[in-house]
């Protein structure tokens, strides 16, 4: 099958996951998303590309953010948490701009010291072993 009928598999397959965890029978599911259970049974085999907005009544009754439909079904690309994070920062109403870029510069930090981390572990000095004595 081509990449778009597994992207719609897939995402198919996710709702169905999170119907199954939000414990929603089809016919609940489909009567909070608004939708036909027919259809919305279409969707989650992959046999339907639902737009924008069915997907945003789908993501409601799960109660899940829209976005995450909306990434996994192509319409919008994954974004950096890192970027929405900072952008909550700045938004904060409650501190002023000097505290804001001191926290967004000091959870940057902590990031960018992490993700080295991650990347290249500790290496023992030679003749120096990990294990305590």
């Amino acid at each position: 099958m081509d990449d778009q009928g597994d992207r719609w598999r897939d995402l198919g397959e996710f709702i169905r996951q999170q119907r199954g965890t939000a414990r929603l029978s089809l016919r609940r599911m489909s009567e909070l998303a608004g939708i036909s259970n027919p259809y919305l049974s279409q969707i989650e085999r992959g046999l339907r590309k639902p737009s924008a907005e069915i997907l945003r009544q789908i993501a409601k009754a799960l109660r899940i953010q829209a976005e995450t439909l909306y990434v996994r079904a192509g319409i919008l690309e994954e974004r950096d948490p890192a970027d929405d994070l900072a952008a909550e920062i700045l938004r904060d109403q409650f501190m002023n701009e000097e505290q804001k870029q001191t926290l967004v510069r000091i959870y940057l930090s902590f990031r960018h010291e992490n993700e080295d981390k991650a990347v290249s572990p500790p290496v023992d000095p030679p003749g120096e072993s990990s294990s305590s004595e």
